[in-house]
């Protein structure tokens, strides 16, 4: 696997884990993730997950206690 593969998976993963764990806008996840800006981080989702990471968010958010 390329190491280019490697860090966009590791920066799907840690949007992922921000998206169910938090309630951050898609502009600061993408920046917390590593991304350069929302537009990278969706189309990385569409790509690896081939969903929105709005959509992603909406079905996997953990509810709020």
């Amino acid at each position: 696997m390329p190491p280019a593969d490697l860090v966009e998976g590791a920066r799907i993963d840690a949007a992922r884990r921000l998206l169910e764990d938090t309630t951050n806008p898609l502009k600061r996840v993408a920046a917390r993730s590593g991304f350069g800006n929302p537009n990278g981080l969706r189309r990385a989702f569409q790509r690896r997950l081939g969903v929105t990471p709005g959509d992603y968010r909406t079905r996997f958010q953990k509810a709020a206690s």
